[in-house]
């Protein structure tokens, strides 16, 4: 499983920043009041950092009473609102620590704090629950909050001092059967966890602190890239099984979002390309695109990053479910009145999802399609999107391309006159 093509060298940002200061953070004098530097807790996840790589920071995050801090399937099911999501988020401390990447491999060699911190933080990565943990800070934690578009936010980041799990870790058997093997690559042990119904968010984890892959090429994998490694790597495993499919029989659009996140996602009865427009409704309103065609990507999708990969999950998943295949036209909407702070990919990957359960709107033909969904988005986002329209290669691809009725078609014709001649 290669990393390297994530990272964000040359990254043109297309899109303007969200305003965190619209939050309101009411629970900041009630964290401060309440923050000590040495306590019993809980942790849910692992925070792999990226700057500074191949050396990088890496923190056990946790808090001292775990309230669904890090549920974003839960979050999404039971539609926590923005402020709700931020004020669970911040109460995590990122107990962090400094290392390498590739120190994993070194684990067992050396006994530096370090080292023990690192072989901590992969058995609790391992662990699909909460567990217990005794944690010594440097000093005792001020209220703060970490955003970022394609990781979930946390509170502040603290050096860890001492850290001790209070409680046995419970490995799914499955899971430790694949951690153990050695000699089955990454890639291959992802799909079968996923396959076996481990989900995107705990797989993240296994993947962020090099537990999966050849003994000699596991690494630690900064969390912004994991994410998308995860649902990258899950996303070709269904694309294989697609291509296999019968091609859908009409034309259908699906719409639906989350937190100020919408799709309108279109279903061409094709064969499988994908092509993704994400457009942030303001003032100065811009967008940004990424294509593949039935045989994928080789590079990165620079322009709309991790939102591609976790949105082309999504409809996979439902293409898999109808075990029919489709070129696929996302376009995404997000609203700032609605989405008032980044709270990571996994908004993306829900906001798909809840379009996916919605029912579809069904079509004769490609140009009825076109036109509802320019009306459609005029009159929900007072927006014109035909700029994007006219710039989709995938739309373009269709009007050009033959199918195989056109060409059966013109073979008929051809033998007919053929026959006339002869005759």
């Amino acid at each position: 499983m290669n990393i390297d093509y994530i990272k964000d060298k040359g990254r043109t940002l297309h899109f303007p920043a969200l305003d965190p200061k619209k939050i309101k953070l009411q629970s900041q004098e009630e964290f401060n009041k309440k923050a000590k530097q040495d306590y019993f807790g809980a942790s849910p996840n692992i925070f792999v950092g990226r700057f500074g790589y191949p050396d990088i920071n890496v923190g056990i995050l946790n808090t001292e009473e775990y309230k669904n801090n890090d549920e974003p399937l839960l979050w999404s099911k039971e539609n926590y609102t923005i402020p709700k999501i931020i004020d669970l988020r911040t109460q995590l401390i990122n107990a962090q620590f400094k290392t390498n990447i590739k120190s994993i491999n070194t684990i067992n060699n050396t006994s530096n704090n370090n080292n023990k911190f690192l072989e901590l933080s992969q058995e609790l990565s391992l662990s699909q629950k909460p567990v217990d943990i005794e944690i010594n800070l440097s000093k005792k934690p001020n209220f703060n909050l970490t955003l970022n578009k394609e990781e979930a936010p946390h509170g502040c980041n603290i050096e860890l001092k001492k850290a001790q799990i209070t409680q046995n870790v419970r490995v799914p058997t499955k899971v430790d059967k694949i951690v153990s093997d050695t000699d089955v690559k990454a890639a291959t042990a992802l799909q079968e966890l996923y396959t076996d119904g481990f989900d995107e968010h705990y797989l993240t984890k296994i993947v962020s602190t090099g537990s999966l892959g050849v003994k000699t090429q596991r690494k630690l994998v900064p969390t912004r890239w994991s994410i998308t490694l995860t649902d990258d790597t899950i996303g070709k495993t269904l694309i294989k099984q697609i291509r296999d499919y019968s091609q859908l029989d009409c034309y259908q659009a699906y719409f639906g979002g989350h937190l100020g996140n919408y799709y309108l996602v279109l279903f061409f009865p094709n064969e499988w390309q994908y092509e993704l427009f994400e457009t942030i409704i303001s003032e100065k309103t811009s967008f940004a695109t990424d294509y593949e065609n039935y045989y994928g990507r080789k590079e990165y999708a620079s322009s709309t990053v991790g939102g591609y990969y976790a949105a082309r999950l999504a409809i996979l998943e439902k293409l898999q479910q109808t075990r029919k295949q489709a070129s696929i036209l996302a376009l995404r909407f997000v609203d700032p009145n609605e989405y008032i702070a980044p709270l990571g990919v996994w908004v993306v990957r829900e906001a798909t999802r809840k379009a996916m359960t919605a029912q579809p709107i069904e079509f004769e033909d490609k140009q009825t399609m076109i036109s509802y969904t320019l009306a459609f988005i005029k009159k929900r986002f007072k927006y014109d999107c035909s700029l994007q329209l006219k710039q989709s290669i995938l739309l373009d691809n269709l009007k050009k391309q033959k199918k195989l009725f056109d060409f059966e078609l013109l073979n008929k014709n051809f033998i007919y006159h053929l026959n006339i001649i002869v005759i």
